[in-house]
């Protein structure tokens, strides 16, 4: 299931009810901490995640994906589920 632009997996989170968050697409890139910059980009290119943009990885999806502190664990998961899910996608 498709469920955030940046191939970030909602199931789990601690954040869907600690802050009331309702993952990027439900909320049109506005997530519990507000405007998404990465969702908003791929909202407005028309893509639903971003493995259907032809720029992947863009520098602004590594910079979540691979942030030390606030990035993916391990670096750059956001990025191979995006790929995962295009080619599911075919």
């Amino acid at each position: 299931m498709i469920d955030t632009r940046c191939g970030l997996r909602c199931e789990g989170c601690e954040y869907i009810q600690s802050c009331g968050c309702g993952g990027c697409i439900a909320t049109n890139g506005h997530p519990f901490h507000g405007e998404c910059p990465v969702a908003m980009c791929c909202q407005e290119k028309g893509y639903v995640h971003c493995g259907e943009c032809p720029v992947i990885p863009c520098e602004l999806l590594k910079q979540y994906s691979c942030d030390p502190e606030h990035g993916d664990n391990p670096p750059g998961a956001r990025i191979e589920q995006c790929r995962k899910w295009t080619l599911s996608e075919q």
